[in-house]
């Protein structure tokens, strides 16, 4: 079969090899695997902001610094690299098509509908990637697509709204070349084209994984062959003639991670690591945000790219850049390790009971004994609460970020207890007076079982605290808004959130905040 893929092609065409070309240029060295064929050729970028998203299949991120990868260390040195964890089912499993669909649209899986790699329920309509996205709104720019797994195409994941894209035919598994071939045809656009934006997919390590495990040799070597594409990529970016009047900001991120003795799609902690490292334009050297989540690739593209986001869009990502200014991001200091908590390793430090500044928890109805983490409204990550008890839904808190507030009847029962869970959260006093209304903004993750109650009570200049809103059915990491009306002659309020139990489940709390008009 003849072709040609050198010849321009029009704006959102579609380009794609065959499985045997594929094949072809699997099997050759990276050197020499642009001679299969030759490059589309991109209509000529408009932007001299630019941006390279590379994405890395199932790369556990904790196994980087085993591995030969100087490129990838490089990034984390001269730019901001946060992880995280991922969510587990019932949201969804820890899949490739649920991980990219969150990496492309920036929303969690609540919204972008992929709960594992069927893509049944897929909301990309709502919720189009990235590429797709800059298609509708920066029409003008140059962009480009090259993935191996078919169905980031064919499922319209990643690659719709792109100028030009590689799509090789086939499933990934088997083909262990095709990384070869994105990387040197992606080489080449950047070494002799104008690309504005690139999405660039190797799924190797996902395979070494699969068929070694994260904890072998084999995967290491994966990781190491990866980041000498990765190399590559960089050195064709800076040769570029007008590289210096440019400004290019380099992403990378995975979907999943992987279990030492290969696998994922399930909650253990392995399978759930994920990474966002990014070098640009304001981006921070050195950085390692405990803020970061999955779902701020699309957000720090639109960002580097001087977009702002719409509302309408329902982002749930934030810039790398962008640090959350939660109250309870401000403990990570005081954070300890596992006291009864036998589960959660020794050098994890997740929890601690200190409040912010001007907060306070008040214990004086709480039980005696139980869980000395979870005696009352505590703070903690998302690494060390989710690791107490798996497979209970903690693992669903997507939407908290770095350090949350929580109380958790379930697991402070677990160790001998006398009395009730009882629990009150008291945030400092805010300036009301003059306003009209109040408003109260939240994100909560909270289950709901039993006789177990959740109030939001609210103080004027003191006085006695009215209840203002009671949770009574489950509310998965949703922000929540609760507007107020100021009582007159009101000159601040405080807010406070009591709860009680008897091993029944949790209620978080995350990013709070108090604005008066």
């Amino acid at each position: 079969m003849s072709r040609s893929l050198s010849s321009p092609v029009s704006r959102r065409s579609v380009l794609a090899t065959t499985a045997a070309a594929a094949t072809a240029a699997a099997v050759a060295p990276l050197a020499t695997a642009t001679s299969a064929y030759a490059a589309p050729t991109l209509p000529n970028g408009t932007s001299k902001d630019k941006v390279l998203v590379v994405g890395m299949d199932g790369l556990r991120h904790d196994v980087i610094a085993a591995a030969d990868a100087p490129h990838l260390k490089s990034m984390m040195a001269n730019g901001t690299y946060g992880t995280s964890l991922l969510y587990a089912n019932p949201m969804a499993a820890t899949s490739s098509g649920p991980g990219w669909s969150t990496i492309s649209t920036g929303v969690w899986p609540d919204k972008h509908g992929v709960k594992e790699n069927s893509f049944a329920g897929k909301n990309y309509t709502q919720y189009p990637g990235f590429l797709a996205r800059l298609a509708q709104v920066r029409p003008q720019l140059s962009t480009y697509a090259a993935v191996d797994w078919k169905p980031l195409d064919a499922q319209g994941t990643v690659t719709p709204g792109a100028d030009a894209k590689l799509v090789l035919d086939g499933d990934r598994d088997g083909y262990t070349g095709h990384d070869a071939t994105i990387a040197a045809e992606t080489e080449s656009i950047l070494r002799d084209q104008n690309p504005d934006v690139l999405f660039v997919y190797f799924g190797q390590t996902d395979i070494a994984g699969h068929n070694s495990g994260a904890a072998s040799a084999a995967y290491r070597q994966a990781i190491a062959v990866q980041d000498g594409y990765l190399g590559r990529l960089l050195t064709a970016i800076r040769a570029r003639p007008s590289y210096a009047t440019e400004r290019w900001t380099i992403i990378v991120a995975t979907d999943h991670g992987h279990t030492d003795s290969g696998g994922h799609g399930g909650s253990a902690i392995e399978e759930r690591r994920t990474f966002v490292l990014a070098q640009g334009p304001g981006i921070a050297a050195g950085a390692r945000p405990a803020d970061t989540r999955l779902v701020d690739v699309a957000a720090t593209v639109f960002k580097q790219l001087g977009i702002v986001p719409d509302p309408a869009w329902g982002l749930d990502g934030k810039p790398i850049q962008e640090r959350s200014t939660d109250p309870f991001e401000s403990l990570h200091p005081a954070l300890s390790a596992r006291v009864d908590e036998t589960g959660i390793p020794a050098d994890v430090l997740g929890w601690t009971h200190t409040a912010p500044s001007g907060w306070s928890v008040v214990n004086s109805a709480m039980g005696t004994g139980g869980v000395t983490e979870w005696r009352g409204w505590s703070f903690a990550t998302d690494e060390f609460w989710s690791r107490s008890q798996r497979d209970q839904s903690r693992e669903l808190n997507v939407r908290s970020r770095g350090v949350f507030a929580v109380a958790d009847s379930d697991e402070w029962d677990d160790k001998a207890s006398s009395g009730p869970y009882d629990s009150t959260l008291v945030t400092p006093a805010y300036a009301v007076a003059g306003k009209s209304t109040v408003t109260l903004g939240l994100t909560t993750l909270y289950r709901q079982e039993g006789s177990q109650t959740a109030r939001i009570l609210a103080s004027w200049n003191g006085g006695t605290p009215v209840e203002v809103k009671r949770y009574t059915s489950d509310v998965i990491s949703q922000p929540q808004s609760l507007t107020l009306n100021v009582p007159s002659g009101a000159a601040n309020v405080s807010f406070r959130f009591h709860y009680t139990g008897s091993n029944n489940w949790y209620w978080v709390i995350d990013g709070v905040t108090v604005t008066a008009s």
